[in-house]
């Protein structure tokens, strides 16, 4: 973040991912066994080892005590922005007589929905209920000063889950640096690729749709900005469909390059089953790419906006692979919709229109 006068990292022994990968002799950490009595890494310890996820109630308690600390000794904010933790530590910042408010993108009940979906056994299921901390994050959510969401969607699903109260939520797009994700004449557009950012191990994504799109989709090529691995399912998927060499997954990219693949990209699949806000989609009209989206959460809002995509219905990979052939058989087209979609992004989504969107909702705060 180049406009932080500093950066102050707070500990995190991680626990709960030592516990999730079953490597319970590094969960001890035996060079300072002793460390483990202060009460909240002990509270950690002990709530990880049965699986529960304590991280973010964890580094508010600690951010609260860090900015109680430089409190003490003079300093003074004139906000607290919080971005979707929603921890315990919140209330206490606001004891102090901060202001405190919070993005969120999307309520935790949609994760957690989503992961029912996935799970295929009773102690899966259960350990859904115990990673997700739902109940703590309504309560935060309720008794803060403000809530940002980036949609009217996410709006709506957090009021409708009792998240918050309309009353106290702002909407405010999600700012690109409009200056960075934009077209480059220096980078062709290729013909036949079909470019994808999203993690398969979050099944709002719909990943998996689009990879079962692809099969009906002889002529393309998909590019899929995730982690790699030898058995990602994505590519087992494709494997078992006789396909796997149409896939590359890049592992992770740093902003530089993932602009170039959306320079690059003839199309920019969209296949989520929910988004809050759907930044990809928007980085890739701020970049002229044309987008092919699922009808859900946000995405709609953001692909009418920027007027630079077609939507098709979510979870279904016919349509998705019908939109997807018939784009890629029509180049015009595609031209078209990459270059009306850049001035409307820019115009709803820069930097500066967020911070004018800001401004707006500030005296209610």
């Amino acid at each position: 973040m180049p406009f932080a006068d500093s950066v102050t990292e707070l500990p995190n022994d991680r626990f709960w991912g030592k516990w999730f990968m079953k490597d319970r002799a590094a969960i001890i950490p035996w060079e300072k066994p002793l460390g483990l009595l202060s009460p909240l890494r002990f509270w950690e310890l002990g709530a990880s080892w049965i699986g529960f996820f304590p991280e973010p109630a964890a580094f508010s308690v600690r951010s609260f005590a860090e900015i109680g600390a430089r409190m003490r000794r003079g300093a003074r904010w004139d906000v607290v922005h919080d971005v979707q933790c929603l921890g315990w530590g919140l209330l206490g910042l606001r004891a102090l007589g901060l202001p405190v408010l919070s993005t969120v993108h999307h309520p935790l009940t949609v994760d957690r929905r989503a992961s029912f979906r996935r799970d295929e056994t009773l102690r899966e299921a259960v350990g859904t209920v115990e990673f997700h901390p739902v109940g703590m994050q309504r309560f935060v959510a309720q008794h803060l000063d403000a809530i940002i969401t980036s949609s009217h969607a996410s709006a709506a699903r957090s009021a409708a889950t009792s998240a918050y109260a309309p009353s106290g939520c702002h909407m405010l797009g999600n700012g690109l640096d409009t200056d960075l994700f934009s077209p480059s004449a220096a980078t062709p557009r290729a013909s036949d690729e079909i470019l994808c950012v999203g993690r398969w191990s979050d099944p709002n994504k719909g990943i998996g749709y689009l990879v079962q799109a692809l099969a009906k989709v002889p002529d393309a090529r998909l590019t899929l900005v995730d982690e790699d691995h030898p058995l990602h399912d994505a590519r087992k998927i494709a494997r078992a469909g006789g396909y796997e060499d149409r896939i590359t997954i890049t592992g992770r990219v740093d902003t530089e390059e993932l602009v170039r693949l959306y320079r690059r990209a003839a199309i920019v699949a969209v296949p989520s089953l929910y988004e809050g806000f759907g930044l990809p989609a928007a980085e890739a009209m701020a970049c002229g790419a044309p987008v092919v989206a699922a009808a859900s959460g946000a995405l709609p809002e953001v692909i009418e906006t920027g007027r630079g995509g077609v939507l098709v219905p979510p979870a279904d990979p016919d349509a998705l692979a019908k939109a997807l052939a018939t784009l890629l058989e029509q180049p015009e087209a595609r031209r078209r919709l990459g270059e009306a979609a850049r001035p409307h992004v820019v115009e709803a989504y820069s930097c500066r229109a967020s911070r004018h969107a800001l401004r707006r909702c500030t005296p209610a705060w």
